[in-house]
Protein backbone atom coordinates (compact mmCIF):
# COMPACT_ATOMS: atom_id res chain seq x y z
CA UNK A 1 0.00 0.00 0.00
CA UNK A 2 1.14 3.55 -0.71
CA UNK A 3 2.15 6.11 1.89
CA UNK A 4 -0.65 8.40 3.08
CA UNK A 5 -0.99 11.32 5.49
CA UNK A 6 -3.02 11.38 8.70
CA UNK A 7 -4.02 14.86 9.85
CA UNK A 8 -5.41 14.93 13.39
CA UNK A 9 -8.07 17.53 14.22
CA UNK A 10 -7.50 20.12 16.93
CA UNK A 11 -10.20 22.15 18.69
CA UNK A 12 -12.73 21.16 16.02
CA UNK A 13 -13.45 18.06 18.11
CA UNK A 14 -14.90 20.34 20.82
CA UNK A 15 -17.54 21.89 18.56
CA UNK A 16 -20.37 19.54 19.52
CA UNK A 17 -23.35 19.63 17.16
CA UNK A 18 -21.49 22.09 14.88
CA UNK A 19 -18.55 19.75 14.40
CA UNK A 20 -19.70 18.52 10.99
CA UNK A 21 -19.78 22.07 9.62
CA UNK A 22 -16.16 22.64 10.67
CA UNK A 23 -15.06 19.26 9.31
CA UNK A 24 -16.69 19.93 5.94
CA UNK A 25 -14.96 23.29 5.64
CA UNK A 26 -11.61 21.77 6.57
CA UNK A 27 -12.03 19.01 3.99
CA UNK A 28 -12.84 21.60 1.30
CA UNK A 29 -9.77 23.64 2.25
CA UNK A 30 -7.48 20.61 2.16
CA UNK A 31 -8.81 19.46 -1.21
CA UNK A 32 -8.21 22.93 -2.63
CA UNK A 33 -4.69 23.06 -1.18
CA UNK A 34 -3.86 19.63 -2.65
CA UNK A 35 -4.89 20.53 -6.22
CA UNK A 36 -1.49 21.94 -7.28
CA UNK A 37 0.15 18.67 -6.28
CA UNK A 38 -1.92 16.16 -8.21
CA UNK A 39 -4.76 13.78 -7.50
CA UNK A 40 -5.39 13.18 -3.78
CA UNK A 41 -8.40 11.69 -2.02
CA UNK A 42 -9.33 13.57 1.16
CA UNK A 43 -11.79 12.12 3.67
CA UNK A 44 -12.47 12.32 7.41
CA UNK A 45 -13.04 9.42 9.80
CA UNK A 46 -12.85 9.37 13.60
CA UNK A 47 -11.63 12.99 13.91
CA UNK A 48 -8.77 12.34 11.50
CA UNK A 49 -8.30 13.58 7.95
CA UNK A 50 -6.89 11.03 5.51
CA UNK A 51 -4.94 12.47 2.56
CA UNK A 52 -4.20 9.70 0.07
CA UNK A 53 -2.36 10.05 -3.27
CA UNK A 54 -4.30 8.40 -6.07
CA UNK A 55 -1.55 7.86 -8.63
CA UNK A 56 2.22 7.87 -9.12
CA UNK A 57 2.18 11.39 -10.61
CA UNK A 58 1.08 12.97 -7.32
CA UNK A 59 3.69 15.29 -5.79
CA UNK A 60 3.76 13.72 -2.32
CA UNK A 61 6.57 15.94 -0.98
CA UNK A 62 4.87 19.16 -2.11
CA UNK A 63 1.56 18.03 -0.64
CA UNK A 64 3.25 17.14 2.66
CA UNK A 65 4.73 20.62 2.95
CA UNK A 66 1.34 22.16 2.20
CA UNK A 67 -0.31 20.11 4.95
CA UNK A 68 1.95 21.79 7.54
CA UNK A 69 0.24 25.16 6.97
CA UNK A 70 -3.45 24.20 6.93
CA UNK A 71 -5.40 25.69 9.82
CA UNK A 72 -7.68 23.33 11.73
CA UNK A 73 -5.09 20.54 11.98
CA UNK A 74 -3.38 19.78 15.29
CA UNK A 75 -0.74 17.26 14.16
CA UNK A 76 0.33 15.53 10.95
CA UNK A 77 2.13 12.31 10.17
CA UNK A 78 3.13 10.24 7.17
CA UNK A 79 2.14 6.61 7.55
CA UNK A 80 1.97 3.23 5.85
CA UNK A 81 -1.44 1.51 5.80
CA UNK A 82 -1.59 -2.27 6.03
CA UNK A 83 -3.99 -5.13 6.72
CA UNK A 84 -5.33 -5.48 10.26
CA UNK A 85 -3.35 -8.49 11.41
CA UNK A 86 -0.15 -8.70 13.45
CA UNK A 87 2.02 -10.16 10.68
CA UNK A 88 1.04 -7.39 8.26
CA UNK A 89 1.57 -4.72 10.91
CA UNK A 90 5.04 -6.01 11.78
CA UNK A 91 6.02 -6.24 8.11
CA UNK A 92 4.80 -2.67 7.52
CA UNK A 93 6.83 -1.38 10.48
CA UNK A 94 9.94 -3.15 9.23
CA UNK A 95 9.55 -1.92 5.66
CA UNK A 96 8.53 1.63 6.53
CA UNK A 97 10.39 2.41 9.76
CA UNK A 98 13.15 -0.20 9.98
CA UNK A 99 15.96 2.11 8.83
CA UNK A 100 14.97 4.79 11.35
CA UNK A 101 14.84 2.19 14.11
CA UNK A 102 18.38 1.05 13.28
CA UNK A 103 19.62 4.62 13.78
CA UNK A 104 17.99 4.99 17.22
CA UNK A 105 19.56 4.15 20.57
CA UNK A 106 16.24 2.96 22.03
CA UNK A 107 12.59 2.58 21.09
CA UNK A 108 9.10 1.73 22.23
CA UNK A 109 5.82 0.92 20.50
CA UNK A 110 2.69 2.92 21.23
CA UNK A 111 -0.61 1.59 19.91
CA UNK A 112 -4.15 2.86 19.57
CA UNK A 113 -7.08 0.58 18.75
CA UNK A 114 -9.95 2.68 17.36
CA UNK A 115 -11.54 -0.42 15.83
CA UNK A 116 -12.96 -2.13 18.90
CA UNK A 117 -13.68 -5.26 16.86
CA UNK A 118 -9.96 -5.96 16.61
CA UNK A 119 -9.26 -8.88 18.97
CA UNK A 120 -6.17 -7.47 20.72
CA UNK A 121 -6.02 -4.53 23.12
CA UNK A 122 -3.74 -1.53 22.55
CA UNK A 123 -1.32 -2.77 25.21
CA UNK A 124 -1.23 -6.24 23.70
CA UNK A 125 -0.50 -4.82 20.23
CA UNK A 126 2.39 -2.77 21.61
CA UNK A 127 3.81 -5.77 23.46
CA UNK A 128 3.56 -8.08 20.47
CA UNK A 129 5.04 -5.68 17.91
CA UNK A 130 7.64 -4.41 20.41
CA UNK A 131 8.80 -7.97 21.10
CA UNK A 132 9.18 -8.77 17.42
CA UNK A 133 11.08 -5.53 16.78
CA UNK A 134 13.41 -6.20 19.70
CA UNK A 135 14.36 -9.53 18.11
CA UNK A 136 14.77 -7.98 14.67
CA UNK A 137 16.88 -5.06 15.97
CA UNK A 138 18.99 -6.49 18.82
CA UNK A 139 21.28 -3.43 18.90
CA UNK A 140 18.38 -1.07 19.71
CA UNK A 141 17.36 -1.07 23.35
CA UNK A 142 13.74 -1.14 24.52
CA UNK A 143 12.91 1.88 26.69
CA UNK A 144 9.22 2.42 27.43
CA UNK A 145 9.83 5.55 29.54
CA UNK A 146 12.30 7.72 27.60
CA UNK A 147 12.74 6.19 24.14
CA UNK A 148 14.85 7.86 21.46
CA UNK A 149 12.28 6.74 18.87
CA UNK A 150 8.62 5.75 19.09
CA UNK A 151 6.82 3.47 16.66
CA UNK A 152 3.10 4.21 16.45
CA UNK A 153 0.48 1.64 15.45
CA UNK A 154 -3.12 2.71 14.89
CA UNK A 155 -5.78 0.10 14.20
CA UNK A 156 -8.65 2.00 12.60
CA UNK A 157 -11.86 1.19 10.74
CA UNK A 158 -10.38 0.78 7.26
CA UNK A 159 -6.83 -0.43 7.92
CA UNK A 160 -3.99 -0.47 10.37
CA UNK A 161 -1.49 2.38 10.07
CA UNK A 162 2.14 2.56 11.20
CA UNK A 163 4.16 5.73 11.53
CA UNK A 164 6.91 7.52 13.40
CA UNK A 165 6.51 10.63 15.58
CA UNK A 166 3.96 13.18 14.34
CA UNK A 167 4.76 16.82 13.56
CA UNK A 168 2.79 19.79 14.89
CA UNK A 169 0.07 21.06 12.59
CA UNK A 170 -0.84 24.72 12.04
CA UNK A 171 -3.56 24.56 14.72
CA UNK A 172 -6.46 26.99 14.87
CA UNK A 173 -9.73 26.70 12.96
CA UNK A 174 -10.37 26.06 9.24
CA UNK A 175 -10.12 29.20 7.15
CA UNK A 176 -13.59 30.51 6.34
CA UNK A 177 -15.54 29.38 9.40
CA UNK A 178 -14.99 32.73 11.16
CA UNK A 179 -16.23 35.07 8.44
CA UNK A 180 -14.20 37.57 6.41
CA UNK A 181 -12.13 40.57 7.50
CA UNK A 182 -10.14 43.33 5.84
CA UNK A 183 -6.53 43.63 7.07
CA UNK A 184 -4.66 46.93 6.82
CA UNK A 185 -1.41 45.62 5.37
CA UNK A 186 1.72 47.76 5.56
CA UNK A 187 5.26 46.80 4.69
CA UNK A 188 6.27 46.31 8.32
CA UNK A 189 6.64 43.30 10.58
CA UNK A 190 3.35 43.55 12.47
CA UNK A 191 0.51 43.59 9.94
CA UNK A 192 1.38 40.32 8.13
CA UNK A 193 1.54 38.63 11.53
CA UNK A 194 -1.86 40.06 12.45
CA UNK A 195 -3.32 38.69 9.19
CA UNK A 196 -1.86 35.27 9.99
CA UNK A 197 -3.22 35.37 13.54
CA UNK A 198 -6.78 36.12 12.40
CA UNK A 199 -6.60 33.53 9.63
CA UNK A 200 -5.64 31.03 12.33
CA UNK A 201 -9.00 31.75 14.00
CA UNK A 202 -10.84 30.74 10.84
CA UNK A 203 -11.15 34.23 9.32
CA UNK A 204 -10.87 34.63 5.56
CA UNK A 205 -8.53 37.55 4.94
CA UNK A 206 -8.69 40.33 2.36
CA UNK A 207 -6.27 43.25 2.61
CA UNK A 208 -5.79 46.92 1.83
CA UNK A 209 -2.54 48.78 1.30
CA UNK A 210 -2.08 52.55 1.04
CA UNK A 211 0.45 53.55 -1.62
CA UNK A 212 1.93 57.05 -1.81
CA UNK A 213 3.75 57.37 -5.12
CA UNK A 214 6.19 59.09 -5.69
CA UNK A 215 7.02 59.29 -1.96
CA UNK A 216 7.06 55.49 -1.85
CA UNK A 217 8.51 53.35 -4.63
CA UNK A 218 7.28 50.48 -6.78
CA UNK A 219 9.59 48.30 -4.70
CA UNK A 220 7.59 49.24 -1.59
CA UNK A 221 4.40 48.15 -3.35
CA UNK A 222 6.01 44.91 -4.53
CA UNK A 223 7.21 44.27 -0.97
CA UNK A 224 3.63 44.41 0.35
CA UNK A 225 2.36 42.13 -2.42
CA UNK A 226 5.13 39.67 -1.59
CA UNK A 227 4.17 39.79 2.11
CA UNK A 228 0.56 39.07 1.12
CA UNK A 229 1.75 36.14 -1.02
CA UNK A 230 3.69 34.70 1.91
CA UNK A 231 0.65 35.01 4.21
CA UNK A 232 -1.51 33.11 1.69
CA UNK A 233 0.53 30.00 2.45
CA UNK A 234 -1.65 29.87 5.58
CA UNK A 235 -4.70 32.00 4.79
CA UNK A 236 -5.39 30.89 1.24
CA UNK A 237 -5.64 33.29 -1.70
CA UNK A 238 -6.52 36.93 -1.01
CA UNK A 239 -7.24 40.18 -2.83
CA UNK A 240 -4.99 43.14 -2.06
CA UNK A 241 -6.70 46.51 -2.51
CA UNK A 242 -4.04 49.09 -3.44
CA UNK A 243 -5.26 52.61 -2.59
CA UNK A 244 -3.56 55.73 -3.95
CA UNK A 245 -2.97 57.79 -0.81
CA UNK A 246 -0.75 60.62 -2.06
CA UNK A 247 -3.47 63.26 -2.45
CA UNK A 248 -4.78 62.65 1.06
CA UNK A 249 -1.35 62.87 2.66
CA UNK A 250 -0.53 66.08 0.81
CA UNK A 251 -3.86 67.57 1.85
CA UNK A 252 -3.14 66.69 5.48
CA UNK A 253 0.34 68.23 5.21
CA UNK A 254 -1.04 71.46 3.74
CA UNK A 255 -4.11 71.91 5.96
CA UNK A 256 -3.54 70.31 9.38
CA UNK A 257 -1.30 70.91 12.41
CA UNK A 258 1.85 68.80 12.18
CA UNK A 259 1.41 66.97 15.51
CA UNK A 260 -1.86 65.48 14.21
CA UNK A 261 -0.56 64.28 10.80
CA UNK A 262 -0.32 60.58 11.69
CA UNK A 263 -3.62 60.48 13.60
CA UNK A 264 -5.58 62.10 10.76
CA UNK A 265 -3.85 59.89 8.20
CA UNK A 266 -4.86 56.77 10.13
CA UNK A 267 -8.45 58.00 10.43
CA UNK A 268 -8.61 58.21 6.63
CA UNK A 269 -7.11 54.73 6.36
CA UNK A 270 -9.69 53.28 8.72
CA UNK A 271 -12.66 54.87 6.96
CA UNK A 272 -11.48 53.87 3.48
CA UNK A 273 -10.77 50.33 4.72
CA UNK A 274 -14.26 50.06 6.19
CA UNK A 275 -15.87 51.06 2.89
CA UNK A 276 -13.78 48.52 1.00
CA UNK A 277 -14.58 45.91 3.64
CA UNK A 278 -18.31 46.41 3.23
CA UNK A 279 -18.01 46.17 -0.56
CA UNK A 280 -16.12 42.87 -0.23
CA UNK A 281 -18.45 41.32 2.35
CA UNK A 282 -16.07 41.67 5.29
CA UNK A 283 -17.45 42.04 8.79
CA UNK A 284 -14.39 43.47 10.57
CA UNK A 285 -11.09 45.28 10.15
CA UNK A 286 -7.74 43.82 11.24
CA UNK A 287 -4.76 45.95 12.21
CA UNK A 288 -1.25 45.24 13.45
CA UNK A 289 -1.49 47.78 16.25
CA UNK A 290 0.44 47.07 19.43
CA UNK A 291 -0.33 49.11 22.53
CA UNK A 292 2.38 51.67 23.27
CA UNK A 293 4.69 50.63 20.43
CA UNK A 294 4.59 54.00 18.64
CA UNK A 295 2.98 57.39 19.28
CA UNK A 296 -0.13 56.56 17.24
CA UNK A 297 -0.74 53.39 19.28
CA UNK A 298 -1.49 54.83 22.69
CA UNK A 299 -4.90 54.05 24.11
CA UNK A 300 -6.07 57.61 23.41
CA UNK A 301 -4.73 57.60 19.85
CA UNK A 302 -6.35 54.25 19.01
CA UNK A 303 -9.66 55.53 20.39
CA UNK A 304 -9.49 58.54 18.07
CA UNK A 305 -8.51 56.60 14.95
CA UNK A 306 -11.12 53.91 15.56
CA UNK A 307 -13.91 56.46 16.07
CA UNK A 308 -14.48 56.89 12.31
CA UNK A 309 -15.67 53.28 11.82
CA UNK A 310 -18.59 51.32 13.20
CA UNK A 311 -17.48 47.75 12.57
CA UNK A 312 -15.30 45.61 14.85
CA UNK A 313 -11.56 46.27 14.79
CA UNK A 314 -9.49 43.18 15.61
CA UNK A 315 -5.98 43.82 16.99
CA UNK A 316 -4.50 40.36 17.59
CA UNK A 317 -1.05 41.77 18.50
CA UNK A 318 -2.20 44.48 20.88
CA UNK A 319 -0.80 42.85 24.04
CA UNK A 320 2.35 41.25 22.60
CA UNK A 321 5.89 42.52 22.96
CA UNK A 322 8.01 43.01 19.86
CA UNK A 323 10.07 39.87 20.34
CA UNK A 324 6.92 37.74 20.37
CA UNK A 325 5.78 39.32 17.12
CA UNK A 326 9.20 38.88 15.51
CA UNK A 327 9.23 35.20 16.54
CA UNK A 328 5.94 34.60 14.74
CA UNK A 329 7.08 36.59 11.68
CA UNK A 330 10.19 34.42 11.49
CA UNK A 331 8.12 31.25 11.87
CA UNK A 332 5.71 32.13 9.04
CA UNK A 333 8.46 33.37 6.73
CA UNK A 334 7.56 37.07 6.48
CA UNK A 335 10.33 38.62 8.59
CA UNK A 336 13.07 38.78 5.95
CA UNK A 337 10.73 40.54 3.53
CA UNK A 338 9.32 42.88 6.18
CA UNK A 339 12.76 44.24 7.10
CA UNK A 340 13.72 45.11 3.51
CA UNK A 341 14.44 48.88 3.38
CA UNK A 342 11.48 49.92 1.23
CA UNK A 343 9.44 52.37 3.28
CA UNK A 344 5.64 52.57 3.21
CA UNK A 345 3.35 55.60 3.38
CA UNK A 346 3.35 55.65 7.18
CA UNK A 347 6.86 57.11 7.06
CA UNK A 348 5.81 60.03 4.82
CA UNK A 349 5.39 63.43 6.53
CA UNK A 350 6.01 61.96 9.98
CA UNK A 351 5.64 64.69 12.65
CA UNK A 352 8.65 65.52 14.83
CA UNK A 353 6.49 65.69 17.96
CA UNK A 354 3.33 63.60 17.42
CA UNK A 355 0.34 63.99 19.69
CA UNK A 356 0.21 60.95 21.97
CA UNK A 357 -2.87 61.71 24.09
CA UNK A 358 -5.35 63.35 21.75
CA UNK A 359 -9.06 63.82 22.31
CA UNK A 360 -11.60 63.23 19.58
CA UNK A 361 -12.61 66.88 19.67
CA UNK A 362 -9.03 68.03 19.13
CA UNK A 363 -8.56 65.80 16.10
CA UNK A 364 -11.88 66.75 14.51
CA UNK A 365 -10.91 70.39 14.94
CA UNK A 366 -7.47 69.74 13.44
CA UNK A 367 -8.95 68.21 10.27
CA UNK A 368 -11.71 70.82 9.84
CA UNK A 369 -10.16 72.30 6.67
CA UNK A 370 -10.21 68.97 4.82
CA UNK A 371 -12.98 67.89 2.45
CA UNK A 372 -12.97 64.37 3.84
CA UNK A 373 -15.72 62.96 1.66
CA UNK A 374 -14.23 64.24 -1.59
CA UNK A 375 -10.78 62.93 -0.70
CA UNK A 376 -12.15 59.52 0.27
CA UNK A 377 -14.27 59.28 -2.88
CA UNK A 378 -11.29 59.98 -5.14
CA UNK A 379 -9.14 57.50 -3.23
CA UNK A 380 -11.76 54.79 -3.66
CA UNK A 381 -11.93 55.52 -7.38
CA UNK A 382 -8.19 54.80 -7.58
CA UNK A 383 -8.33 51.33 -6.02
CA UNK A 384 -6.39 48.60 -7.82
CA UNK A 385 -7.42 45.06 -6.89
CA UNK A 386 -4.66 42.47 -7.15
CA UNK A 387 -5.32 38.78 -6.51
CA UNK A 388 -2.49 36.99 -4.73
CA UNK A 389 -1.83 33.28 -4.15
CA UNK A 390 1.08 31.40 -2.63
CA UNK A 391 2.03 29.66 -5.88
CA UNK A 392 2.49 32.98 -7.71
CA UNK A 393 6.03 33.93 -8.64
CA UNK A 394 7.81 35.84 -5.81
CA UNK A 395 8.05 39.56 -6.49
CA UNK A 396 11.32 40.18 -4.60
Amino acid sequence: MNEIFLLKLGEIILKGSNKRQFENKLRQNIRRRMKPYGNFDVYILQSTVYVEPQDEEADVEGAWEACKSIFGVNSICRCRPCEKNMDAIFEAVEAYLGDELDCAASFKVESKRSDKQFPMSSIAISQEIGGRLAEAHPNVAVDVHHPAYTVYVEVRDLSAYVHGPALPGAGGLPTGVGGRAMCLLSGGIDSPVSAYMMAKRGVEIESVHFFSYPYTSQLAKDKVLELARLVTRYSGKMTVNIVSFTEIQEAIRDNCPEEYFTLIMRRFMMEISQRLAREDGCGALVTGENLGQVASQTMEAMTVTGAVVNMPIFMPLVGMDKEEIVTIARKIGTLETSILPYEDCCTVFTPKHPKTKPTLGQVIHAERNLDREALITRALESVEKIKVAYHDEPLL
